[in-house]
């Protein structure tokens, strides 16, 4: 192990405060998880996350009125009772939590094995905790002269990526001495990441009885006008399912892309999951597949709303057999997957 403190410098005077060697951190970021399922901790979870601007544009004299008095004061109790069905009740947090901690720890034991310490890993929330401020406090502790930033979210958009970065950018304004920093591109296309999917798509075939009529790639929704304003998070979800439609070999009849998670009155990307799912079945798809191709982990989005909600909606139309597909999690194609992106974004700190 390498001395943690830079040799005393012979100018210095003896009181001077000891400087840590340089160190390189990685600072992954997810979404951002509710500390329990009880009103109050929804409600402080629902509040930061709704009163993004970049989740929700509308200006603040309308929505926060709105928010405040009316969505919060019913939204924390069906959230919390969602949260409630998929809860990790013996460690004590979410699924997120829990899986957004086990990625930590093999993309940690990924860095060591390449880097040795030089490379410090940790990991935030963009909303609830652990807090971005908090993180890149203790990891500026620690040492690191650079930071990597690397917000989880295969596909690039202003709700998801972008904030998480922002909020990046806002926790290094109290830094005295700010590090070098950078922060990772979408991995939409990534061949290995496209891979891991396949992968685990061919898995499930594999262990089905019968194969699925179709394959639903469904993907968290966005307002339809923010791809008018120029967002690609469109573009970033319809390329995905093209090259993993490639890369299983497939054609255009074995899988569908379709948007989940609608909120509000605005009309959002289309086909909505809910809906299309329940179509599928009407017309004669009475065994589907679905898969989250847009979450790096699984959530309330895909244990809760497409394993209970869209899965109801299907059976309710007339489908029969139903399978969700995992996200990949930490899943080890997963892991080399993000650690290339990774590896690719130190060149030249580094290697």
């Amino acid at each position: 192990m390498q001395d943690t403190q830079a040799p005393a410098l012979p100018h210095a005077p003896a009181d001077h405060p000891k400087v840590k060697r340089g160190k390189v951190g990685v600072l992954l970021a997810n979404l951002g998880t509710p500390d329990n399922y009880d009103y109050w901790s929804m409600r402080r979870y629902l509040s930061e996350f709704l009163s993004d601007k970049r989740v929700i544009d509308y200006p603040a004299w309308k929505w926060q009125p709105l928010l405040q008095l009316i969505i919060l004061s019913k939204r924390p109790f069906t959230s919390g009772a969602a949260y409630k069905s998929i809860w990790n009740h013996e460690a004590g947090e979410s699924p997120l939590a829990t899986i957004t901690k086990d990625q930590t720890a093999k993309m940690k034991a990924l860095m060591a094995a390449r880097y040795g310490d030089d490379v410090i890993v940790d990991y935030c929330m963009r909303y609830g905790n652990p807090s971005t401020q908090s993180k890149v406090d203790a990891l500026v502790a620690q040492g690191c002269t650079k930071i990597l930033f690397f917000p989880l979210y295969p596909q690039y958009a202003g709700a998801t990526s972008a904030t998480a970065c922002d909020q990046f950018f806002r926790a290094l304004e109290s830094v005295k001495w700010q590090p070098q920093v950078r922060t990772t591109e979408a991995y939409f296309d990534n061949p290995l990441y496209i891979d891991a999917l396949a992968q685990s798509i061919e898995r499930a075939y594999a262990a089905m009885e019968k194969k699925p009529d179709i394959l639903v790639a469904s993907y968290h929704g966005v307002p339809q006008r923010y791809l008018m304003e120029g967002d690609p998070y469109h573009c970033h979800c319809q390329k995905t399912t093209r090259l993993l439609k490639e890369r299983l070999g497939w054609d255009d009849t074995q899988i569908i892309t379709t948007f989940q998670s609608k909120f509000g009155p605005e009309e959002w990307l289309q086909p909505y999951t809910v809906e299309e799912v329940a179509r599928l079945a009407e017309r004669g798809k009475k065994s589907i597949a679905v898969c989250a191709p847009a979450f790096s982990a699984d959530c309330i989005e895909t244990l809760e709303e497409i394993n209970e909600e869209i899965r109801e909606s299907f059976e309710e139309a007339g489908g029969e057999s139903f399978t969700y597909i995992p996200c990949l999690n930490d899943d080890d194609a997963h892991m080399e997957a993000l650690a290339s992106v990774v590896q690719n974004n130190l060149c030249g700190w580094l290697d």
